[in-house]
This record gives structure tokens, sequence and C-alpha cells, in this order.
């Protein structure tokens, strides 16, 4: 069986003394009414010979339509999503009006059986959160990102 693997950036600020980062909440039907665990990093799947680092970035611009931000690619390394996908993350310090956001989309059948095909956003919002508000929302598995990423932040400050 072939693991499925995604990459994504986790866009970072501070606002305030206060770490923020960016995560979007999945479009579609699947999601539509759910909070807790129905968001995400920014992020998608990318085939054998395809760079994690590359398809992180264009998964970033196909998710939000705006282009992934220059700056520090921080590794934040890998973590198993509870459905068995591999995720990579790297952090970058950015800011981003989610105003601006024009999200990428998808066709999927809905009602599933209807023989309909509908357009869906893959993301239908994004916000800033602190890394502890933004924890519960994330889909289970990515919350490791966050610890890593206040690891690091932690690390660069007492140098």
């Amino acid at each position: 069986m072939t693991v499925k693997r995604s990459a994504g950036l986790l866009l970072f600020r501070t606002r305030e003394g206060r770490l923020e980062v960016l995560i979007a909440h999945m479009g579609g039907p699947y999601w539509a009414s759910r909070d807790a665990g129905a968001w995400s990093i920014p992020k998608g799947e990318y085939e054998p010979g395809e760079a994690a680092e590359a398809a992180a970035r264009r998964e970033f611009a196909e998710e939000l339509g705006l282009p992934a931000p220059d700056g520090e690619r921080v590794p934040l390394g890998e973590a198993r999503q509870a459905n068995g996908k591999l995720v990579t993350v790297w952090a970058v310090e950015g800011d981003l009006d989610p105003a601006r956001v024009v999200p990428g989309t998808f066709r999927m059948e809905w009602p599933r059986g209807s023989g309909v095909s509908v357009e869906f956003p893959e993301v239908d919002r994004v916000a800033w959160r602190t890394p502890r508000e933004a924890a519960p929302l994330l889909v289970r598995g990515q919350e490791t990102f966050l610890a890593r990423l206040e690891e690091y932040l932690a690390g660069r400050a007492s140098r």
C-alpha cells in the first residue's frame, strides 16, 4: 500500500507580543458544519518525484489563491495524520490578510449518488489563531507542528 503524502506551509507572525498561525477551514459539504478537527495547515498531496518543499509552495498558492510568502523555511518535520497520510510542514514568518484569499476549487458528486457534479472551494475561510486556539481546530495529527514551531521560536529567542 502506498502512503499518501502531503506538504504544507505554516505561516506565522507575532502580533501584540502573541504568536499567531494561519489555519484554513476545509471546504466542501463534509466539513461545512464542523469546526473542531475541520481546520488544516494549508497543504496538499504530492506525487513521488516532486520535491516536498516545492509541493508545499504550490499547494499554498492553490489553496489560498496567493503566492507562498518568501522568507526562511523552517523545517518542522513530518507527522502522520489520523487517516494515515504523512504530512511534511515548513514554517515561514509572514503576514497575509485573510480577506485577500481566493481559494482554489474542486469538483465532487453532491449529493453522493446524485450524478450531479458540484464545485466547492478547497478552503472556505482562513484565520489567524494562537497555537493554543488553533490546536483543537486542526485535523488530528497536525497539532504537533504547532509545538515544534513554538520550540523552534523559543530556541531562536534564547540565542
